[in-house]
C-alpha cells in the first residue's frame, strides 16, 4: 500500500488554498527538478522542517554534500498546513505511560529535548533574522466537560513531580481577564512554554538558509525507488536518478510507504483541518471577550486547536476524517465551522475566508521516531539509511531537536545513546496494517463518545 487516503491528498501540482500560502513571501530561490544523473554524499528526501534541518546542519556543521528532494515544492506537506504551534509534543502518549514504559529519567529526558526544541526555533529565527510572527507565550488546553478540569490537576501534578513545570489551572473568569472568553469551557491548564508562528514563513527561512549553505534542493522530484548501489543508495525520480552514500527519509503523514524501504505498515497518517477567518476588528474580538493571541486546545480526545493570529484573523482547527476526498473535504469544513460557531457565538457572522488540510503522522508506540531504519522486513538495521518522523500532530517545534540530532547521527557526531530511549525505536508495524484506517473509524467513534460523556 503506498497511499492511505483519497489521492486528492497526494495532488503536489495543486495549491494547498492555506492562509500561510497567500500570506508568506516567496522563497527567492531556485529549486529546480533533478534531471539526469548526480551524487551527493547524503540525499534528503522531504523538504519540510525536519529534511530542512538536518540538510542545514549537515552542510554548515560538517561540511557535507547534501541534496533534498521534495515532490511538489519545500513545505508543501505538513510543514506548510499546520497551525502553527510551536511548543511541548511529538508523542500522543502520556507522561504517566511514558515513566512506565521507558523509566523516570529518560521520560525526563524526553521532556528537556522538547523544551530545547522550541528553543531552538526561536533562536533560530532571531539569529536568521526569520520574521515568522511569533506571537503568544504558553499553551493553555480549555476544559470542554466540568471533569475534564479534575484529568488537568492531574496533570499540573505529574509534570510538577516529573520535572518541576509550574503550571496554572484557570476559571473561566481567570480566563476571561486574559482575554479568552469562550463558550462551553469550564476552566484552563496553562503550560507556560511555546509561542504561536507562521509556518510557512518558519519553512522558507529554514530552506534559504539550507540552500545558502550549498544544499541542493530539488523541487517537484518524488521519489519513486530507492535502491541499493555500490555507492550506497540510488534514488530514482520521473526525470533524474540520485547517488548517495546515505539517506534520510523525512516524509512524515505523506511518506509513501511502499516506495520507502523500512516503512511499510509503520505509520498511520491522521487528517487534520484548519479553518481561518477574515480580519476581525478591534470590536469584534472584544465582542466575544477573545483578543490574546495564546495559543488554545480544548480537551476532547478528537481535539480542537486555536488561535488569533496578528492580524486579527481566527485559526481554527480539528482532526477527523478517514476518506480524504473532495466531498469528505466540504463535510469536515462544515462540521469544524459548526463546532467554531458554538465556542464563538459572537462571530457567527464572521466569514470564513480559508480552508485546507493535510496529514498528521503517528506511530504504533504513539512516540516520535529518530534513528537507524530497519531493513525492508523490519529485522535488525539497514546501513545507511535513517528517518525522524511520527510527530503525532505536534511537530513544529520537535522536528528542530529532530532534526538535529538525525544530522550528528547520520555525520557520526553523536550515537544513538544520546537521544533519549523511545525516540531509538524499533519502529514497529501496526497489526494488519492494512486494516489501519479500520482502526482509525473505530477508535474515532470511541473517542467521540469520551467527548461527548466528559
Amino acid at each position: 500500500m503506498t497511499r492511505l487516503y483519497h489521492a486528492s491528498l497526494y495532488d503536489r501540482d495543486a495549491a494547498a488554498g492555506s492562509y500561510w500560502e497567500a500570506s508568506a513571501p516567496p522563497l527567492g530561490r531556485e529549486t529546480p527538478a533533478l534531471a539526469g544523473e548526480a551524487s551527493c554524499e547524503v540525499a534528503v528526501i522531504g523538504a519540510g522542517y525536519t529534511g530542512l534541518t538536518a540538510a542545514l546542519c549537515l552542510a554548515e556543521e560538517d561540511g557535507m554534500d547534501v541534496a533534498v528532494l521534495e515532490a511538489g515544492t519545500p513545505g508543501w506537506g505538513a510543514s506548510g498546513r499546520n497551525g502553527g504551534f510551536c511548543c511541548l509534543g511529538g508523542a500522543k502518549l502520556d507522561y504517566g505511560a511514558m515513566e512506565r514504559r521507558y523509566g523516570r529519567e529518560e521520560t525526563r529526558r524526553f521532556f528537556q529535548v522538547q523544551r530545547e526544541a522550541i528553543d531552538l526555533v526561536k533562536d533560530f529565527c532571531t539569529r536568521r533574522g526569520i520574521a515568522a510572527d511569533l506571537t503568544g507565550e504558553g499553551e493553555i488546553v480549555l476544559a470542554h466537560r466540568p471533569g475534564r478540569l479534575a484529568e488537568m490537576r492531574g496533570e499540573q501534578e505529574t509534570l510538577r513531580r516529573l520535572f518541576g513545570l509550574d503550571t496554572q489551572i484557570l476559571s473561566p473568569a481567570e480566563l476571561a481577564e486574559r482575554g479568552l472568553a469562550a463558550s462551553g469551557f469550564h476552566g484552563g491548564f496553562l503550560v507556560p512554554l511555546g509561542t504561536g508562528l507562521h509556518p510557512l514563513k518558519y519553512l522558507r527561512g529554514l530552506a534559504g538558509a539550507a540552500i545558502d549553505a550549498g544544499v541542493r534542493v530539488f523541487g517537484g522530484s518524488p521519489v519513486l525507488a530507492v535502491e541499493r548501489s555500490a555507492a550506497g543508495f540510488l534514488l530514482v525520480t520521473p526525470q533524474g536518478r540520485l547517488s548517495a552514500r546515505k539517506v534520510i527519509i523525512a516524509t512524515n503523514g505523506y511518506s509513501e510507504e511502499g516506495r520507502m524501504p523500512g516503512l511499510a505498515g509503520r505509520l498511520l497518517p491522521v487528517l487534520s483541518n484548519i479553518l481561518v477567518t477574515r480580519p476581525m476588528s478591534e470590536a469584534e474580538r472584544a465582542a466575544q471577550g477573545w483578543t490574546a493571541t495564546t495559543m488554545c486546545a480544548d480537551s476532547r480526545r478528537l481535539l480542537h486547536y486555536f488561535r488569533l493570529l496578528p492580524d486579527g484573523r481566527f485559526l481554527f482547527g480539528g482532526r477527523g476524517g478517514v476518506s480524504g476526498s473532495p466531498a469528505a473535504a466540504a463535510q469536515g469544513e462544515q462540521r469544524l465551522r459548526r463546532a467554531f460557531e458554538r465556542h464563538f457565538p459572537f462571530w457567527r457572522e464572521v466569514e470564513t475566508e480559508f480552508f485546507w488540510r493535510g496529514l498528521v503522522c503517528l506511530s504504533q508506540p504513539l512516540v516520535p521516531f529518530v534513528g537507524a531504519l530497519g531493513d525492508a522486513k523490519g529485522d535488525g538495521r539497514s546501513e545507511g539509511l535513517y528517518a525522524a518522523l511520527a510527530y503525532h500532530g505536534n511537530g513544529v517545534a520537535f522536528t528542530a531537536y529532530a532534526g538535529r540530532a538525525l544530522a550528528a547521527l547520520v555525520a557520526g557526531r553523536q550515537g544513538a545513546e544520546a537521544l533519549p530511549a523511545m525516540l531509538r525505536g524499533p519502529l514497529p508495524r501496526f497489526p494488519l496494517p492494512f486494516l489501519r484506517k479500520l482502526y482509525l473509524a473505530a477508535a474515532y467513534g470511541f473517542y467521540g463518545l469520551q467527548d461527548a460523556r466528559g
